[in-house]
């Protein structure tokens, strides 16, 4: 009794660490997270990024549901940006894509911590926080 308690203690344990745990959060959490150097990605098109400018030092790396989009590609990508287990902050125009990126992450097991920005690049700008120009990626 007392081993298989702890089997299944152990699995619980495994699943819990297997995924990626995602947090929805306002633009105050996105500042400080940023200035403790965890990255942020603009997944938005390089049109809304000259349309609205992008938070300083966020990475833009547009993503698409759209078919023929690399999307194990992007996961390559994002994993250079932030390494397996470590959080990131996504940010899109109105937050609903970066929170379907998000679930998309989870449901191919990039663990870590992945912070989703409510209100995405519409709120950001409503607070009137500020942007810069993009560079092109």
């Amino acid at each position: 009794m007392r081993m298989t308690t702890l089997l299944v203690g152990a699995s619980l344990l495994v699943s819990v660490v297997a995924h990626a745990e995602i947090i929805d959060i306002d633009n105050a959490e996105l500042v400080r997270l940023q200035a403790k150097g965890v990255p942020v990605i603009d997944i938005r098109t390089p049109e809304e990024w000259r349309e609205t400018g992008v938070i300083k030092g966020a990475r833009l790396m547009t993503f698409s549901f759209t078919s023929g989009f690399d999307k194990a590609g992007w996961l390559k990508q994002e994993q250079q940006v932030a390494k397996p287990g470590e959080p990131v902050v996504l940010v899109c125009r109105s937050g609903r894509r970066s929170k379907a990126v998000a679930d998309y992450m989870e449901s191919q097991s990039v663990k870590g911590t992945i912070y989703h920005a409510n209100g995405g690049m519409n709120a950001w700008k409503a607070e009137g926080r500020p942007v810069v120009a993009p560079i092109a990626p």
